[in-house]
């Protein structure tokens, strides 16, 4: 059986469009588009990796074909909706090669919502039902956008909190402040891959190993794009019971003897941990270390436990006040959040650090199936419309634009209105713009042609698309 067999990759219904479109059609041009959500702008990727493990090459096999037919006749319990002359004739005539030709922005880009991302038309007149068919597997592009969008919006709140409370000298460590432990909490391993790898363009920090391996294969990563620390877990904390955690403690420090080691310290009480162990039987050991102990609550809520954490262990500690006022404990201690992180509690948790004076260089965080699986495709309300057509070769403009009821019963325009049109993409002195592509503009079409009648035309490395969508962050923070 072929699982990744690219003419099962689509919604049963459209199957049957081949029959519904009107007689005549040649052409069918779409466009994707986030259309709003979450943010009011989007980080674009994901789409390489579409074109390269879907797309690419002769993906239309005489062998998927027979899979595809055996298997729809079931679906659909009668013989004669799926039509495999269609793909036999893509065969036939292009050598198993999808004849379309897909458009769109370079990844890593920042683009403010209702823009055009990426457009899609079929080379063949013949395959104009092929266009949308195509849309439900490149549909997937909203979830590694998504989630870089979101870190991309993490990665601002983190650079802003260290800019108004952090050292100078701590600055260059913000790539390291979200780490991604989001692995366990998805739906697949490739949604790990994927989405862990969306939220390494925004930092370094990941726990999710699988990401840097779709980095390397997807992406042409030069070089491992991840990083991750040695750590402990409940169940080494807990083997000797809580009468043995001292014991336990005390191992965990000599068996790592130098550099950094993350260690669960709420096993039985967190704040016993911290004020009676850490910082005071081991204190001197942790001092004396060449390495850094991270401490990490585990439970309770967020702010409140990470107040009493600091307030301790700057009580036994100690700590330093840096050039913009703000607390500082010394560099062999420092805590992590990862317990109960999503986008609200870490602007809600960097509130609090900032309004009791201590820097946001103390603390890093971990962020788990709110970073990799708690999105969907109306995060960012991504859709894929037609906009343009040609029937019998006669071009035609195509736009939806539906009245809905609201809440209160009145009847109002819809969000939902498409574009009309081809479309292009130009970037003003203001910004990203789409207008039409018959409109004359002094900015070239940033719509570049990726992929072609099965060939890719646009491979980048994953460190280029990385600088990319740091320079924008670079931008934001002037």
């Amino acid at each position: 059986m072929y699982t990744d067999n690219i003419i099962l990759m689509a919604d049963a219904y459209k199957y049957s469009h081949h029959k519904l479109y009107y007689p005549g059609t040649n052409k069918i041009y779409s466009y994707l588009e986030s259309r709003g959500g979450l943010f009011g702008e989007t980080a674009f990727f994901g789409l390489q990796y579409i074109l390269k493990k879907y797309f690419t090459g002769a993906v239309i096999t005489k062998e998927g074909v027979d899979q595809a037919a055996t298997l729809l006749d079931g679906v659909f319990g009668s013989k004669g909706i799926f039509d495999r002359s269609k793909f036999d004739y893509i065969i036939e005539k292009h050598g198993g090669r999808l004849p379309v030709r897909i458009k769109a922005v370079k990844e890593g880009s920042i683009l403010p919502v209702r823009n055009v991302l990426m457009t899609i038309e079929n080379t063949d007149p013949q395959c104009y039902w092929l266009t949308n068919f195509l849309e439900t597997i490149l549909m997937q592009t909203w979830y590694p956008s998504s989630v870089a969008t979101l870190s991309y919006h993490i990665r601002q709140i983190v650079e802003q909190y260290f800019a108004a409370t952090a050292s100078a000298t701590s600055l260059g460590g913000t790539p390291f402040i979200l780490n991604d432990f989001g692995f366990r909490g998805t739906s697949s391993g490739e949604s790990a891959g994927i989405g862990g790898m969306s939220h390494l363009l925004n930092f370094k920090g990941s726990d999710t190993v699988i990401a840097a391996v779709y980095a390397q294969k997807f992406y042409n990563a030069s070089s491992v794009v991840a990083a991750s620390v040695p750590a402990t877990e409940h169940s080494i904390m807990t083997l000797l019971g809580e009468e043995g955690e001292l014991e336990v403690l005390r191992h965990i420090l000599k068996a790592c003897p130098t550099g950094i080691v993350s260690v669960v310290s709420d096993s039985f009480d967190i704040f016993r941990a911290t004020s009676e162990y850490w910082g005071g039987v081991l204190k001197e050991e942790i001092l004396a270390r060449n390495g850094t102990l991270v401490i990490r609550p585990d439970s309770g809520d967020p702010v409140q436990t990470l107040l009493h954490v600091f307030d301790i262990l700057m009580d036994k500690f100690g700590y330093t006040v840096n050039e913009k006022g703000y607390k500082v404990l010394p560099p062999q201690v420092r805590v992590i959040q990862g317990d109960g992180i999503n986008l609200d509690s870490i602007r809600t948790i960097y509130k609090a650090l900032q309004d009791h004076g201590i820097s946001a260089e103390n603390l890093v965080l971990g962020m788990g199936g709110a970073l990799l699986q708690r999105l969907d495709r109306d995060s960012q309300q991504f859709a894929i419309k037609c906009s343009y057509a040609e029937i019998n070769g006669q071009p035609v403009n195509v736009q939806k634009h539906p009245l809905e009821m609201n809440e209160k019963g009145e009847m109002v325009k819809s969000f939902k209105t498409s574009k009309s049109g081809r479309q292009q993409l130009v970037l003003t002195p203001q910004g990203y713009k789409t207008i039409p592509e018959t409109e004359a503009s002094p900015y070239p079409n940033e719509l570049e042609t990726v992929f072609e009648n099965g060939e890719l035309l646009r491979d980048e490395k994953f460190e280029a698309i990385q600088e990319r969508i740091i320079s924008y962050l670079k931008k934001y923070n002037g």
